[in-house]
Parts: C-alpha cells; sequence; structure tokens
C-alpha cells in the first residue's frame, strides 16, 4: 500500500490515496468497534443503490485499523462554492436534491436514529431535567425510517469529474426521522459560520420536502443536544446553546 498522498486530516483518522483507492486510517485508540461499524454501514448504504465510494477492504495498516474505498475523482461541494460563489445557492440546491434521495431510501438493518439520540442526550453535560425534558420531547416526535446521512453537508458530496454526485462519510448514518437529519444540516451551516448558508438551505429543504419550517425547528434543540457530545468545547459550547434558544412550544 502507498500511503505517501495525503487527502485530508480529519479528528483521529488520516485520508490518502493510494491508485484508484482511498485508504481512511485511524489513530491507534480509535474503537475497533467503531470502525467496523463504518464499514458495515457503507455496505449497507450501498445496496440501497446510492452513488458512493464502494468498500473494498477492512484492514490494518502499521497497527491502526483502515478502511479501503474506491477513490472518486473530483471535487467537493465545499470546493465548488469556494471557487465559484456566485454558484453558492445553486451548490445548495443540489445538496438538498441530493439528501432528498438518500432519505427516499429504507436500509432496515441500520442503527436507529432515535435510539442513538437517546444514547447522546444521556451522555450530555446537560442538568438531569434539561435531560428529561429533550427525552419526552424526542419520545414524542413521529418515528420514520428513512435512511438519515448523520453528517451531510458539501464537504461530503463530491462531484466526480463526469460531473455524477457521489456521497462520502457514512459513519453516523442511521434509519429515522429526515427533519432531524435536516436539522443537523443546518446546524453544520452555523458551526460552519454560513448562517446565510443555513437560512438558504432550511427554506430550500421545507420547500422541496414540503416539510414545515417549525417541524425542523422542534427538532434542532434535540439534535444539538445530542451532537454536543463530541466535537471541541468552541463547538460543544454552540450546540448547547441552541439547546434552551428555540422556542419549541
Amino acid at each position: 500500500m502507498n500511503l505517501e498522498r495525503v487527502i485530508a486530516v480529519r479528528n483521529n483518522k488520516t485520508i490518502y490515496r493510494d491508485g484508484d483507492k482511498c485508504v481512511k486510517v485511524f489513530d491507534e485508540n480509535y474503537s475497533k468497534a467503531d470502525v467496523l461499524n463504518e464499514a458495515l454501514n457503507q455496505a449497507r448504504i450501498e445496496e440501497t443503490g446510492l452513488n458512493i465510494p464502494k468498500v473494498l477492504e477492512v484492514t490494518m495498516v502499521d497497527g491502526k485499523w483502515a478502511i479501503v474505498t474506491e477513490y472518486i475523482k473530483g471535487k467537493t461541494l465545499a470546493q465548488l462554492m469556494q471557487e465559484n460563489p456566485a454558484k453558492k445557492y445553486e451548490y445548495i440546491e443540489l445538496l438538498v436534491e441530493l439528501q432528498l434521495n438518500v432519505q427516499s431510501k429504507t436500509c432496515p438493518l441500520l442503527n436507529k436514529l432515535k435510539d442513538k439520540m437517546v444514547r447522546k442526550i444521556s451522555m450530555s453535560e446537560l442538568d438531569a431535567t434539561t435531560r428529561y425534558d429533550l427525552h419526552t420531547r424526542l419520545e414524542g416526535m413521529p418515528k420514520h425510517n428513512k435512511v438519515c446521512h448523520g453528517d451531510f453537508n458539501p464537504s461530503n458530496v463530491i462531484i466526480a469529474e463526469d460531473g455524477t454526485p457521489y456521497i462520502l462519510d457514512w459513519a453516523h448514518a442511521t434509519q429515522g426521522n429526515a427533519s432531524a437529519d435536516a436539522a443537523r444540516t443546518y446546524l453544520l451551516f452555523w458551526l460552519n459560520g454560513d448562517i446565510d448558508g443555513a437560512k438558504f438551505y432550511l427554506d430550500m429543504f421545507c420547500k422541496k420536502s414540503d416539510t414545515a419550517k417549525q417541524y425542523v425547528q422542534k427538532w434542532m434543540p434535540i439534535v444539538a443536544a445530542s451532537q454536543s457530545v463530541k466535537g471541541n468545547e468552541k463547538e460543544r459550547e454552540f450546540l448547547l446553546s441552541w439547546v434552551s434558544v428555540v422556542d419549541y412550544e
């Protein structure tokens, strides 16, 4: 394996290109179960027929776990937005269309989003009263079984050289409510400092999916609380501020 060309460095992992393969190498202390779960998610999503890089193998590189997938040559939507600012809203609209296509699929063997959120809210730094309130709200939300990406943002969509869009990074994939996934994407735009993009994204998602904006907003405190468990202190602070900000009565 030739791991000289680094494509990206993320928290706890480094991604390399090796010819027509992409090798994601996880740090030594990364959970083996999480690596295997990510590969399994990706294999299951392949079966839905969505355009994603295929898993080729799960292996070890210098004592570290690695997932080897197809390498897709192209540019991410995030790169394209940076290079063509005038087309930003066009790209966000494409992002929404791709997300709705993902959510049109079902994948019965994926973990349930609701179960994951219950676990994450329980692990959060929030006080018992707030956690109880969030658990109650979550329990009252409609239960769906749509494929949810869990980290759907412009840097996880790559447009291949022939114009075909591919969706990357299925580590957080679950089945559940599409509006919870939209709330997550909205918060990711905010976290990235793109408030204007966040607003346009939400308008576009609600318009194209015929969903009431208030319904997606109802999910925001729940999603923010469950996401606050990971990430750095600044991100946690930001997400926790959303837990109490949104008045969802």
